[in-house]
C-alpha cells in the first residue's frame, strides 16, 4: 500500500480544539456562549446515536446544547412552531433538524422554515443560493469537512482537476461549488455518466459520494490522486460472526490505496469531520450574529 491514509479522526480533534478555544474566547471577552439546538422527531435508532454524539461534543467544546425530542406523530404545525421559537431565541445560534423526518412531514418545508443565519446544516434554499453564487453562507458540514482535509493535505487546490461522483444536494453539489471556489476544474459525475471510470481517471482529486459499497476500484484512480471517500455503507460481515456487519466506503480501499497518493478510510475518515464542522458552523453563526470576526480555519 502506497497511499498516505488521511486520519479524519485526528483532524476532527484539531477542529474541535480550535472550536473550544474560540468558544472560550467568546465567553471570556464578550460573555457570549454559542448555542446549538438539535431537533429529533421519532425513534430512528441511527438518528438517536447521532443526536447523542452531537450533544456530547457540543458540551465538550463549551457550547450550550439544546435537545428537543419529539414523538414520531408530531404534527407539522407543532414542529414549525418549535422552529419558530428557536429562530427567535437569542441563546440559540445554530438549529439542526435531524433527517430523515417521519413520512408525514415535508422535509423541504421544515428546513426552509429555519432562519438561514442559524441553518448550521447549510440546507436552506438561501444558503444553497449564496454558496452557488460565491457569497458568504452556511456551508453543509460534510463537504466543508472534505474541503478542510483537502486544503490541509494539498495547501492550494488551484488548478487541480476534481471529479465528484454523486450529485446529491447534501454532498455532491455543494462539494462541487466549494472546489470551484478554490479554483479547481470540477466535473460532477453520476450513475448515468458515460465511461465513468475514464472520467474519474483524469482526476487529481476524487470525491466519492454515491452510497454504493466498493464501487470505485483502484483501476479508476490516477496514480498519486487524492481520494476522499464520503460513502458510509453497512455490509454483511460473516467473518465477524452470524448477522454481523461492517462499515465500508464507496471506494474499494485496498485497491485504491495501492494507486492513490492519499486516501480517507471508512470508518475514521470523513465521518468524524461532519460533527466537527457542525460545531465549527455553530461558532461561525454565533460570531456573525454578534458582528464579531469569524474564527480562522473553521470556514470555507
Amino acid at each position: 500500500m502506497s497511499a498516505e491514509v488521511i486520519d479524519g479522526k485526528a483532524f476532527a480533534a484539531t477542529i474541535r480544539e480550535k472550536v473550544a478555544t474560540h468558544v472560550g474566547r467568546l465567553k471570556e471577552e464578550y460573555g457570549i456562549t454559542p448555542g446549538l439546538a438539535v431537533v429529533l422527531v421519532g425513534e430512528d435508532p441511527a438518528s438517536q446515536v447521532y443526536v447523542r454524539s452531537k450533544g456530547k461534543q457540543t458540551v465538550e467544546t463549551g457550547m450550550a446544547s439544546f435537545e428537543h425530542r419529539l414523538a414520531a406523530e408530531t404534527s407539522e404545525d407543532e414542529l414549525l412552531g418549535l422552529i419558530d421559537r428557536l429562530n427567535t431565541d437569542p441563546a440559540v445560534h445554530g438549529i439542526l433538524v435531524q433527517l430523515p423526518l417521519p413520512d408525514h412531514l415535508d422535509s423541504d418545508l421544515v428546513i426552509n422554515a429555519i432562519d438561514p443565519a442559524k441553518d448550521v446544516d447549510g440546507f436552506h434554499i438561501s444558503n444553497v443560493g449564496l454558496l452557488g453564487t460565491g457569497q458568504k453562507s452556511m456551508v453543509p458540514c460534510t463537504p466543508l469537512g472534505c474541503l478542510m482535509m483537502l486544503r490541509d493535505h494539498h495547501g492550494s487546490l488551484s488548478g487541480k482537476e476534481a471529479v465528484v461522483i454523486g450529485r446529491s444536494n447534501i454532498v455532491g453539489k455543494p462539494m462541487a461549488q466549494l472546489l470551484l471556489g478554490d479554483s479547481c476544474t470540477v466535473t460532477i459525475a453520476h450513475s448515468r455518466t458515460q465511461d465513468l471510470p475514464g472520467v474519474v481517471r483524469r482526476a487529481d482529486i476524487v470525491i466519492a459520494a454515491v452510497g454504493r459499497p466498493g464501487m470505485v476500484t483502484g483501476d479508476w484512480i490516477k496514480p498519486g490522486a487524492t481520494v476522499i471517500d464520503v460513502g458510509i455503507n453497512r455490509i454483511d460481515a460473516p467473518e465477524k460472526g452470524e448477522g454481523k456487519t461492517r462499515l465500508v466506503g464507496d471506494c474499494e480501499f485496498d485497491s485504491c490505496a495501492e494507486v492513490a497518493g492519499a486516501i480517507t478510510p471508512v470508518p475514521g475518515g470523513v465521518g468524524p469531520m461532519t460533527i466537527a464542522c457542525l460545531l465549527a458552523n455553530t461558532v461561525t453563526a454565533c460570531c456573525r450574529a454578534n458582528g464579531l470576526p469569524e474564527p480562522e480555519g473553521l470556514t470555507a
